[in-house]
């Protein structure tokens, strides 16, 4: 059963010019301390960053709430192995909406796909859920 879709699409270069005019405040605003260890190790910064902003709005998106109810943006934490699709993990406030989308006896799953092609990044995200 689908719970929640939601898409979103970034310009790589205003995540670029936030970066540049806001530095680690905006970073450490919205991306966790793993996230920020991770894209740090990449090329182009902005591009990275500009995936995850893409990914936690899609995710808040198919959560049906945006950034309200109290939910912040490191209540969703992207993970990504090495060559593995990407993960996502709600804490606080966000895993909260969750559980109550979630039917009693269902687990939910957060899908996510992510894409990019300078200067733009896009990520899909839908939340299902499978009887327990």
């Amino acid at each position: 059963m689908i719970l929640g879709i939601g898409i979103d699409l970034v310009d790589c270069r205003r995540i670029e010019k936030t970066m540049k005019r806001f530095g680690s405040r905006f970073l450490d605003r919205v991306y966790t301390v793993q996230e920020q260890k991770r894209i740090s190790q990449k090329f182009n910064h902005a591009a990275g960053y500009a995936k995850l902003f893409a990914m936690k709005e899609a995710t808040l998106k198919a959560l049906g709430t945006g950034l309200t109810n109290g939910i912040t943006w490191h209540d969703i934490e992207i993970f990504r192995e090495f060559e593995c699709a990407p993960s996502v993990e709600l804490s606080g406030a966000a895993q909260e909406i969750l559980r109550k989308l979630t039917p009693k006896g269902y687990k939910a799953h957060i899908h996510i796909s992510v894409s990019d092609e300078w200067p733009y990044a896009q990520a899909f995200a839908m939340i299902s859920a499978t009887p327990i």
